[in-house]
Parts: structure tokens; C-alpha cells; sequence
């Protein structure tokens, strides 16, 4: 597991996690895929969202299980928060947001969601 930091575009939200690289996913979720994201996974306890709470606003679709926080200020959502499937918490953060990281050079593994339209 590595250390990253990562913000929003504006800079309002800022938080710091540790993950790993090695499995990216992009999904064809009708979210994921409109919107670009590279994601990797890891336990909430290894993330801490260090500025930006009160710039934070959610987005729940479909099951509205995962909640897609994103900046008021300039819109883009650095992360994602929900559970695994065994009920272990999650956050969900896109690459594209992580300082040092270009997303186009980390191999990533398409994730088919059956629900492609929801």
C-alpha cells in the first residue's frame, strides 16, 4: 500500500489515502461512464479526507448505496463512499484526482456492470 494525496480541480477538497494501483477498474455504469473515472478501492478506515467537508455534496442513483461526493464549486467527485459486499466500509477514489498519478498509464481492468443504463 502507498500513501497518495488527491483533491477536487478547485483544490476546496483535499484528502489522502492508502492504496494500491495494482487492480483499477472503469465500469460501464451510466455514472462511471459518462464521467471517465479510473477507480481503486480501499477500506474507509485508510482514508481521510483532510479539507473540504463543507465543499462536499452527494449524488445517490440506482440502489443509492454508494454516495458520489463531489465539489460545489467545481463539480468534480474525487471519490466515492459505500460498503463491500461483505459490508466492510469502502471508498471508491478516482485516479484521474490523484497528485503525481496520470490514470492513462496505470492499466486498468473494465468492470461490465449488468445495469449499464441504471
Amino acid at each position: 500500500m502507498t500513501l497518495y494525496h488527491g483533491s477536487c480541480q478547485c483544490g476546496a477538497v483535499q484528502w489522502r489515502v492508502e492504496a494500491s494501483l495494482d487492480k483499477p477498474v472503469t465500469c460501464n455504469c451510466s455514472r462511471c461512464q459518462r464521467l471517465g473515472s479510473v477507480l481503486v478501492f480501499a477500506p474507509q478506515s485508510a482514508f481521510v479526507l483532510e479539507q473540504g467537508e463543507e465543499s462536499l455534496t452527494d449524488y445517490l442513483f440506482n440502489k443509492e448505496v454508494i454516495r458520489h461526493r463531489f465539489c460545489k464549486t467545481c463539480g468534480i467527485q474525487s471519490f466515492s463512499e459505500g460498503s463491500m459486499p461483505d459490508g466492510t466500509p469502502m471508498v471508491a477514489i478516482n485516479v484521474n484526482c490523484i497528485e503525481g498519478v496520470n490514470p492513462r498509464e496505470v492499466a486498468s481492468h473494465a468492470f461490465a456492470y449488468d445495469g449499464a443504463a441504471t
